[in-house]
């Protein structure tokens, strides 16, 4: 078995740091000893411990405990993650008791049983890990909070229709009712959920997404629910589910309109029940979550057909936020085109002008890909550009009066301009966005690829 753990020895009774260390360096990584509380600040600094096991009295208080829990207050402030052990030769309930309240892990009375400390510092070593993985998260948390509030993130829009969505967002952002954002791939479904966490009760509290269209049959329930070790084959260690990570905060699923039949009756069951039971245990753990879901099917048709199930369409669907496909909010282009031009030119230090001419194609273009096409499109153009001008020809062909009066012609009426395999590959997909309404799943169906093929292609062509 391999060791584990870094554990710091704090006693100034030099016999009993020698036989501590005689028996935990078996069974642990690295053991430090110190006879004087005082480097313990230092010690922390140059080494990653996990564990203190802390005398509770020395030279200037030998018996009452105080200076344990003085020292262990100090510890707390340098490094809140690491786990505390008290122990002291005058066994005292209530001063276990002040220990544990001012954040002790244990208490052990000297002398010890050996089977005993070993017992209690590998409960304080999983108790040091527990905390390190929710410091972790919160750092997370923070991260995303902090990018939320970046330029890069901003949720623009003037025209009447987005006006709309800022105004239904508002109002369902500080309740905690269940939100289906849906629209078109490349609309912002994702930014939403993350500016409705931001504005809700729950901003300073986990926002946990999965994209459901990624998750096979097989791992689902892991995914959501989390699983005990052991519990299937590649089950090596535990795992904690999104829905006990979102607890307090905000869970977002994008794409739940591809789940099978079989995953919907277990969401349904863990959203009803607020419950949920990790695969290969039977504890059931309580979840309090806002979830947010996200969609580009109509998911009402697919009720119709027997594809989802009606009742958890309800469920998720108290509040239905739909975003605009960029060509129903046309007015907002130039905002977006000069947003995404000052983030790119800062990104890439350029310093480039944008032609009437430019925009006006910006402007005429159709958009299938929408915001998400159009942010790449403009960063293309930011590096491609020669000279002080920004060059959109370089990365988006003019559209044609025929094309702008007809945008639906066919595949075949676009690509018979140009041999260019990649240019002809780009149009293809696009039509056949166009045509499934930006569903990826049925595009790539269509065009005969796997979805992970056609999220690779419309990574490469910025769609």
């Amino acid at each position: 078995m391999e060791k584990q753990g870094t554990i710091l020895i704090v006693d100034d009774n030099t016999d009993v740091l020698l036989a501590a260390k005689l028996l935990l360096k078996k069974h642990h990584k690295k053991i430090v000893t110190t006879d004087n509380p005082f480097d313990v600040e230092s010690l922390i600094n140059t080494h990653p411990v996990d564990v203190i096991l802390l005398d509770m009295n020395f030279d200037r208080d030998a018996i009452s405990g105080q200076e344990g829990l003085y020292w262990l207050k100090k510890i707390h402030t340098q490094d809140p993650s690491i786990a505390v052990i008290l122990m002291t030769a005058y066994s005292d309930v209530q001063l276990a008791v002040e220990a544990i309240k001012n954040g002790a892990t244990d208490f052990i009375a000297k002398p010890w049983q050996n089977d005993q400390l070993l017992t209690v510092i590998a409960t304080a070593l999983a108790h040091a890990e527990d905390k390190k993985a929710l410091n972790k998260l919160s750092r997370q948390t923070q991260g995303l909070s902090q990018a939320l509030s970046s330029p890069q993130s901003e949720f623009l829009g003037q025209s009447e229709a987005m006006l709309h969505v800022f105004d239904t967002l508002q109002k369902t952002a500080k309740t905690d009712a269940n939100i289906l954002i849906t629209g078109e791939s490349g609309t912002g479904k994702e930014l939403t959920a993350h500016a409705i966490h931001a504005h809700s009760p729950r901003a300073h509290k986990p926002f946990i997404s999965l994209d459901m269209g990624a998750v096979s049959g097989s791992l689902f329930e892991s995914e959501l629910f989390g699983h005990k070790k052991g519990a299937f084959t590649d089950a090596k260690s535990d795992r904690v589910g999104r829905f006990e990570l979102a607890h307090g905060g905000s869970l977002f699923l994008d794409e739940v309109g591809n789940m099978p039949l079989a995953q919907q009756v277990k969401l349904l069951a863990a959203i009803q029940n607020r419950q949920i039971t990790p695969i290969g245990s039977n504890q059931i753990i309580d979840t309090d979550i806002r979830l947010i879901c996200a969609t580009n099917e109509a998911l009402p048709d697919a009720v119709a057909q027997g594809q989802f199930r009606q009742d958890l369409l309800y469920r998720i669907n108290t509040i239905e936020i739909r975003l605009p496909p960029l060509r129903e909010r046309q007015t907002d282009i130039p905002l977006l085109v000069q947003h995404y031009l000052e983030i790119y030119q800062q990104k890439y230090r350029r310093e480039l002008t944008l032609p009437a001419s430019a925009m006006r194609i910006l402007c005429e273009y159709h958009w299938p890909g929408n915001v998400r096409e159009l942010a790449h499109t403009i960063e293309r153009a930011v590096i491609l550009s020669e000279g002080n001008e920004l060059a959109i020809h370089s990365v988006l062909v003019a559209p044609t009066q025929a094309s702008a009066q007809h945008p639906t012609a066919s595949i075949q009426e676009q690509t018979t301009d140009t041999f260019d395999l990649e240019l002809i590959e780009q149009r293809t997909i696009r039509a056949a966005l166009k045509h499934h309404q930006g569903n990826v799943s049925h595009a790539a169906k269509a065009l005969g690829l796997t979805r992970g093929a056609m999220y690779r292609r419309l990574e490469k062509y910025g769609l």
